[in-house]
């Protein structure tokens, strides 16, 4: 009876977040997977079905991988991705640098310190985010604030040109996630025991040696989780390259838009965002291994 009770209970827990996934994720996938095997077409919703009559009354499957074969063969499809990837890649590179040495201290500093830090990173969250890039477009445009104080100072002659460049799209992706990689970074540098750096200095170790083999590898999972949170959202961004990149900056998300509200295509767009989806489930797999290793750390 009790083992009943307990098998209920856990159940109850579980069943929300189930119910929530199932509305909100595998619903909209299967509707998106439906649509990827149809084709355009002008009418509303603008897709063929995957079941049609034919001439002779019967219902014939009319799916088709022409979507998936379409996105190989295009060039767009294939240079955004990689875009993107390279982007992501590399955004989540410097959120690792800027935001590993700001854990770090707080990690080291003292408990009132810790809750004062603590909130200055979580702070930008009760903001919207829209509006953050919006306010960091005020910032880096040409006659923008930043532009402003360096003319004052002398240190340039002219406006600096960020705007519509890859380094606005760096500059906001790091200003808009680096909290998601410093908040597990953190989470795991604080439960770090510090007696073991004690003993790499008693046996001799000089500090960065003691880092290198004692911290380093005993913040990796924080490390793998916080740049899984970052390179996830990052490779499928949308506003910031629109607002603060180019042309010349064509990201996936940016193509998945265009594709459902300008060309009216939605049986390749679907094709994109499941390919996408199927692209990102490996670094998704390991964001939640090492989520489950830092828990149970």
């Amino acid at each position: 009876m009790a083992r009943l009770v307990a098998r209920r209970g856990r159940w109850f827990i579980i069943l929300p977040p189930l119910l929530f996934l199932f509305v909100f994720f595998l619903i909209p996938f299967a509707f998106a997977l439906k649509i990827s095997f149809g084709e355009a077409a002008l009418r509303i919703p603008p897709f063929t079905d995957l079941f049609g009559r034919g001439a002779d009354g019967h219902l014939h499957w009319q799916a088709s991988l022409a979507n998936y074969r379409y996105l190989l063969t295009d060039d767009v499809y294939v240079v955004a991705v990689l875009y993107s990837l390279r982007t992501a890649f590399f955004a989540t590179l410097m959120c690792l640098m800027v935001g590993y040495p700001m854990a770090y201290a707080m990690a080291r500093a003292t408990k009132s310190t810790q809750n004062i830090l603590m909130m200055v990173i979580i702070l930008p969250f009760w903001t919207s985010f829209l509006l953050r890039v919006y306010a960091l477009e005020s910032i880096i445009r040409d006659n923008g604030l930043l532009n402003a104080v360096l003319l004052q100072l002398g240190l340039i002659d002219h406006p600096l040109r960020m705007m519509h460049t890859t380094f606005a799209i760096y500059l906001g992706i790091v200003y808009s996630y680096l909290p998601f990689m410093v908040l597990p970074l953190y989470a795991t540098l604080e439960k770090l025991d510090r007696t073991l750096l004690e003993a790499a200095s008693d046996l001799g170790g000089r500090p960065w040696r003691a880092f290198f083999d004692v911290t380093l590898p005993l913040s990796m999972p924080g490390v793998i989780a916080g740049s899984m949170l970052v390179f996830i959202p990052a490779i499928g961004e949308y506003v910031i390259p629109a607002l603060l990149g180019g042309p010349d900056n064509l990201m996936i998300g940016r193509v998945l838009w265009d594709e459902f509200f300008g060309n009216h295509d939605w049986p390749v767009a679907s094709a994109v965002a499941i390919a996408f989806l199927v692209l990102l489930a490996g670094p998704i797999a390991i964001h939640q291994y090492y989520q489950v290793r830092q828990v149970e750390y």
